[in-house]
């Protein structure tokens, strides 16, 4: 049963969103976050309703150096199945009926009311993506960090230690999106991106915590997604950037245009797919003025990509993603 409790519209709500005119305010989201990313990602449909199987190569056939009259035995490559899940995120927006008509724009006025809630998916996809575990909430799915966590694991070669000890260190992600490389995922035969289904008016029981009923607007909103790596050397990780050792001039604390110069070396090639870094607003300004302040090894410049103005490194663009303003631990 659902209740109009504190997640809900009031008419305190309702009344600071209007103008005085009695119009829908344009209202300024002070919470919104920037999260770029989502905007940035190949998205591809599933094999599996719930995810996909992918076939991954993990040895190469090794030919024979043969001399003369000498025999060669044949070889093959080996693969591996590797099984990539989607979770199911999903949120309903009731208002009171007769909140929504006092002024007569209802559709107006629900509209303001979904806007947050559609930025609360934003917000929630975009941390699981970096930082969604299964190990911890199965529900969800995998992100990336846990993919790129140990500086001794088989994809280590893809993890740039930034040297950081302490418990405010930052991460900088460069992803080469492709469907051969690393993208979203889609559940088979379903919808790609946030579905927003209106259930018009609907009764509510218990709507007080009494025996009451009242009518409501209600609105259901869905996302079913994923994130598929097929190849992880075409995703470099630069970890344990200690934020509070970060200087202007790169000083001290890491000089953070030559760990990127490194983590672009790094992908087998940048015609796989779209390349594109992402880090926090905070380690983007002091990226920027290490820059300014003569630290080489780099080319800064503002670039029209995908119609939005970005700031791109060697070519390639560098988005803003709120949710990596994080402090991490270590990664050891």
């Amino acid at each position: 049963m659902a209740t109009l409790a504190s997640n809900n519209p009031t008419l305190l709500d309702w009344q600071k969103s209007m103008d005085p005119d009695g119009s829908v305010a344009a209202v300024i989201e002070i919470l919104n976050e920037t999260n770029e990313m989502l905007a940035d990602m190949t998205w591809i449909e599933g094999n599996l309703p719930t995810g996909t199987i992918t076939t991954i190569r993990t040895g190469l056939p090794e030919p024979t150096w043969r001399k003369l009259y000498g025999g060669v035995q044949p070889t093959k490559s080996t693969r591996e199945q590797v099984t990539e899940s989607c979770g199911m995120l999903e949120d309903y927006a009731e208002v009171d009926k007769a909140l929504a008509d006092l002024n007569g724009n209802i559709n107006a006025f629900r509209l303001s009311e979904a806007r947050p809630h559609i930025e609360g998916f934003n917000q929630s996809m975009q941390q699981t993506l970096f930082y969604g575990d299964t190990e911890v909430n199965p529900e969800r799915f995998t992100g990336l960090a846990p993919r790129y966590s140990s500086l001794s694991a088989d994809n280590a070669d893809n993890i740039i230690d930034a040297g950081g000890t302490g418990t405010d260190n930052r991460s900088m992600w460069l992803i080469c999106w492709s469907e051969e490389t690393c993208h979203g995922l889609i559940p088979k035969g379903s919808q790609a991106g946030l579905q927003i289904n209106d259930k018009g008016q609907v009764t509510i029981e218990n709507a007080d915590g009494s025996n009451g009923r009242m009518e409501a607007y209600r609105t259901h909103f869905r996302w079913d997604a994923g994130l598929c790596v097929k190849d992880w050397r075409y995703i470099v990780r630069i970890c344990n950037i200690d934020y509070s050792l970060l200087s202007a001039d790169a000083s001290t604390g890491a000089n953070l245009p030559e760990l990127m110069f490194d983590a672009e070396m790094r992908l087998p090639s940048m015609s796989m797919g779209r390349s594109t870094w992402y880090a926090s607003r905070d380690i983007i300004t002091k990226f920027g003025q290490q820059l300014t302040n003569g630290v080489k090894n780099s080319t800064l410049t503002m670039e029209n990509v995908g119609g939005v103005k970005s700031v791109t490194h060697n070519g390639i663009p560098i988005r803003r993603v709120d949710k990596l303003a994080v402090d991490e631990a270590r990664v050891v």
